[in-house]
Parts: C-alpha cells; structure tokens; sequence
C-alpha cells in the first residue's frame, strides 16, 4: 500500500539510462533556477522600503540611489559568475571553485554558507509569497504558517517527481510572473512619463533616531542585497542543462540577470518617483500595484503571480541544495546517503532534508519573513566573496587567453562582494546576523568531523598490509539465546548446528517454574545440545545473558568470542511488532556496541521466522 502511495504522488521508478532524458532546456532551466532571483525584488524592496522610512521622507527618496548602487553590484555577480561556470562546468559553484584554489576550509565555509542560504532561501521565499497573497486578502494573516507549510508540501512532491516535471510545474508561475509584472512597469513608467512624478513624501522623521542616519541608509542597502539571492543558482547546477551545458547555462544566467535588473530598477524607481507608501500589514509592492493599476482584478493578478512566483522560488534551493549536498557527500564531508539517486533520479534525501529544515525555519520564525531576513545575506555573500577570489587564482595558475582580464573581473567581483559582507554582517549583526556568524563554523566542525570519521573507515576497512590470502577462521563456537522452545528457533538450531559442533543455548530464566519446563521440552528435542539456565534476580535479559558471554569467552583459551545466532520472528505487517517485545533488538544493540566498547569483535547472525497473517 505504501509503495502504491509513492508512486501515485511522485511517480513510477525511472531506469538510470534515463538520466541524461531528464536534462532541462533554457527555458525550463530559467524556470528551475531563476524564481528566487526574480521573486526576491519582492522582500528585498520591502526591506529596503522599511529601512528607510525610519528616516522619514528625506530616507524615502535614496530608495533610487541604493537601487542603482545593488544593481551595478548586480552586474558584477552576474559577470563574475558567468566566468565561474565556464571555468567549472562540472558545477558546485562556490564549494568547489573556492575548496580547488582556496583550501579544503574555505571551501567548507563557502559550502556551509550556501546550505544555510538555500534553507533561508526557501523559507523566505515561502513566508513572502504568503504575505503578498495576504496583502489583498487580509483574512489569510493568521494562517499564514499554514498556507507556507501547504505550499512547502506540493513544492517537495514536485521536485520528488524529478527535474523536467518540476521545471514544468515552476514554468507557469515564471511566466506569468514576468507576463504581469513587466507590462505593468512598462504601464507605470508610461503614467509617470504622461503624469510627471509626485511630489516627494513628506513623512516625518522620528523625533529620535536608534542609531545615526547614515548607518540606517547602510542597513537598507544591505537587507536590499538580499535581491542578488539566487544569482549563483545556475553555476551550482550546470550539469542540469541540456548539451551544451556550459553554453546553455551561460545564455540562461545573462538572461536571467537582466531580468533581475530590470525587475529591481523598474519596482523601485516607480516606488519611489510615484510616491507611493505603505500602511502595514501591506507590502510596498502590493502598494506600488494599486497605484498603478487600482483595486481591479488587475491588481489582483499581480498579486496573485507575486505569490505564485515566490511559493515557488523555493526551487532554487530544491535544485541547488541537494546538488551541493551530493558533492560534500562525494567528498567525504556529508552522510553518503546525499549522493544516491531516488526513483525519479533525483537526489532524494537531499530534497527531504532541505524540505525538513525549511518547514522547522517555517514553524519557528512563525511565517514572519522580517524575521529571517536578517539571517540571509551574510551566508550568501561569504560564498560571493570566496568564490570570485578562488576564481582569480584559478585564471592566474591557468594564464589561458585573457586570464589578467578575468582575473581583473573576478577581483573586482570579490572586493565588492567582500565590502557588501562587511555592511551586512555589521549592520545586520544584532537583528539575527549573528546566529549565521555563529552557524557557519559550526557547520564547518560538523563537516571535518564528518571527514574525520570517513577517513577512519576507510583506513580500518584498508586491506593494505594484509596478506594476499588469509589463512580461514576455524569453526566458531555459537551461543543460541532463546525465549522458549517453539517454531521460530528450530531454523536456528538447525543452521547453528551446520556451521559448528560447538553449539549451546542459553535461557535467562526470570521465573525458575517456567526455567525448569523450557529445559525439559529443550532435552526432547535437542538432548545432542546443552542448554544452560541463566538466573536472572532482577528480571534483566541483556545483562545476564552479557555476563555469561563474557564469563566463557574467558574461559576459551583460543581469545575468540562466540558467535550469537538470534533466531528472530517476523511479525505479518509492521504495527505488529509493537504488540511483542523488542527482545531480539535490544540484545543485538547491546552486543554491537557495550560489547564493542571492550574491545570484542563480536559475531551476531539473525535467523528470522516470518509468522503468517
């Protein structure tokens, strides 16, 4: 039944021959990788709106200035990375390029930023799609968490699906995104040409400022930054491309960016020339919406498309954070598990993972994305910085064609970014900064630890320094822990007993009465093999049973511990087991691990019983 379930919510399996089939063409590439670039204009102008109406008016009318200052920062990125995915087609982004010429740390670090930008990613883009929706429907506020976890859910099972379904389901929204939203810019810019821009608004400053005018003006720049999330999408998933990659993924990061660009400069110029503002709970773009078009069903489409495209540019990091957790896992430095393909040949534990914290960063920031916001760019411009500097070592150990030229464009691109960081981080440290700047080396100590431990592995499981044949292990000595005597452990007995002639059961006896009918019916059936009654005072198994072991792996001079063959029976459907006790289990995990940590190299062989429904 479960498997039937599975398969009507994601799909049949597909063979692995498929996989190349299920390669994205530009445009539903610029559908996979591109909503949370393009969606972001929606809380990055938010934040940038609030920032400055702290200020009053006078902060209202630099929203221009920042605008045009984010978006030459935005053509540097853009620029930047375009060179990165040329000159690392294989993907992984700023891990890679920054682990390959940086350091295996620096590396780490651009990895860890990345992971946690793509759970904020997902988060945000979720919360924020649910407030521009609630702006016109105001009712929806208090079941905003809600609505962020629904949209989450059919998010998951569409990427679960697999690559080209996904980039179906995320084209519609993007379309109709960029078909609405660009037309009404073209229609505003046209009002603002015929009308002529408003006055200036007038709001008062408050009487007293938190903190000095300037450093609010470097605030809002920075949590305007936040509208370059989602630009290096593209570089982290080349692979994902239809051949050619790199020329593909190229053209679709370009236009991508000049989407971006236009999207960002034409929002917040209209804001800001139109004067228009905002009463809370409304977005500055919900605003911006009705003055242009009116209360009409017009501007409800807008909104509705806003929502849309931000529900969905959760994407991004459902097509960047499981790609990026399939190379740490390559690597050493994540659980394997991240790298294998699921049934629609997609990585599948990286999508529930990411799926996982996304809902948790959901529940506990309440649906709030103010709240998060500050969480975000320091991450992000981490990985920006690391990158573009690993990029400049990379062009000057290569020195191909024009490699000063690029390395001169990757620095400036690694400068920018690096000053961008240092008014993030300081501007933003106190609203919740700090937990990422805390976060971020944490990651990294999880991921060495995690390569401390695969390096170990690999080092004990070595057959270095053994011989080429080894000389075979004598017949072991089987020791049968039973609960009874009845069908499940006639199999055991009998394969105990094909593999050794030093065979012996043992029963913890927690009632002597019952003791002594166990061994009479044992010596009916088995009288060829000794079966010792274990007393047990205090109505323990796993104790007296490690006892004994113990006490006659002593009393074998040859050093080797028994073998324990438990003969198991298998309940009919799985709520079954929770009718019986768990036995079996609890003796297996004792000799796995209490034993382990003594230095024994125990055997343990299950020998199941599958009872009939």
């Amino acid at each position: 039944m479960i498997s039937k379930l599975k398969e009507i919510l994601i799909g049949p399996p597909l063979p692995t021959q498929e996989l190349n089939e299920k390669r994205l063409n530009k445009l539903r590439a610029l559908a996979a990788f591109s909503p949370d670039a393009l969606s972001s204009i929606a809380y990055a102008n938010q934040e940038i709106y609030l920032g400055l109406l702290l200020i009053g008016g006078v902060g209202l009318q630099l929203a221009w200035p920042i605008g045009l200052a984010i978006s030459a920062l935005l053509a540097v990125v853009a620029l930047s990375y375009y060179q990165t995915l040329h000159g690392y087609p294989s993907g992984g982004g700023s891990y890679v390029v920054a682990r390959d010429n940086l350091g295996r740390l620096a590396g780490l670090a651009a990895a860890s930023a990345l992971l946690l930008d793509y759970l904020l990613t997902s988060a945000v883009s979720l919360t924020s799609g649910v407030e521009a929706i609630a702006s016109a429907i105001p009712f929806l506020w208090p079941y905003r968490v809600v609505i962020a976890l629904f949209m989450l859910l059919i998010l998951t099972l569409a990427n679960l699906r697999g690559l080209k379904e996904s980039g179906t389901l995320m084209a519609l929204p993007v379309y109709l995104f960029l078909c609405t939203y660009l037309p009404m810019l073209a229609y505003g810019l046209l009002r603002l040409f015929i009308e002529g821009p408003a006055a200036p608004v007038t709001l008062p400053a408050p009487a007293q400022l938190s903190a000095p005018t300037w450093f609010l003006v470097m605030h809002a720049f920075a949590t305007g930054c936040t509208a370059l999330t989602g630009i290096e999408a593209i570089s982290n998933g080349v692979p994902a491309f239809e051949p050619p990659e790199v020329k593909n993924a190229g053209r679709t990061l370009i236009v991508m960016a000049l989407l971006m660009g236009v999207l960002f400069l034409g929002s917040i110029g209209l804001t800001q020339f139109l004067g228009v503002t905002a009463a809370a709970p409304e977005t500055i773009l919900s605003a911006l919406a009705r003055r242009v078009l009116g209360g009409g069903p017009f501007y409800l489409l807008i909104q509705f498309s806003t929502m849309s495209i931000l529900a969905v540019a959760a994407n991004t990091s459902f097509a960047g954070f499981p790609r990026l957790a399939a190379i740490l896992a390559a690597d050493g430095f994540l659980p394997r598990q991240f790298t294998g393909l699921g049934d629609r040949l997609v990585f599948q534990n990286g999508i529930l993972a990411l799926a996982a914290g996304t809902g948790l960063l959901i529940i506990l920031f309440e649906g709030d994305t103010h709240l998060l916001i500050p969480l975000f760019a320091v991450g992000v411009f981490l990985a920006f910085t690391l990158s573009q500097a690993g990029m400049v070592l990379h062009w000057a150990r290569l020195r191909g064609t024009n490699w000063l030229a690029k390395s001169a464009i990757n620095g400036l691109g690694a400068l920018t970014t690096l000053a961008t960081l240092f008014i993030v981080g300081v501007s933003k440290f106190l609203e919740g900064a700090w937990i990422t700047v805390f976060l971020i080396p944490l990651l990294v100590l999880i991921l060495s630890r995690i390569h401390i431990h695969y390096r170990s592995v690999t080092r004990q499981l070595s057959l270095k320094g053994l011989p080429p044949s080894l000389k075979p292990a004598p017949p072991p000595r089987v020791v049968i822990p039973i609960s009874g005597v009845h069908r499940g452990i006639i199999s055991a007995v009998n394969y105990a007993r094909s593999i050794s002639q030093d065979v012996t059961a043992v029963y913890v006896a927690l009632d002597p009465e019952a003791a002594q009918g166990v061994s009479e019916t044992w010596q009916l059936w088995w009288p060829d093999v000794p079966l010792v009654i274990v007393p047990s005072p205090y109505r323990s198994i796993v104790g007296p049973l490690l006892e004994f072991l113990d006490r006659t792996d002593l009393e074998h001079n040859d050093g080797a511990q028994a073998t324990v063959l438990l003969p198991e029976f298998i309940p009919a459907n799985w709520w079954q087991a929770l009718l019986h006790n768990q036995t079996a289990w609890l003796i297996k995990t004792a000799l796995l691990y209490r034993r382990r940590n003594r230095g024994y190299q125990q055997v343990i062989i299950d020998v199941p019983y599958h009872l009939r429904r």
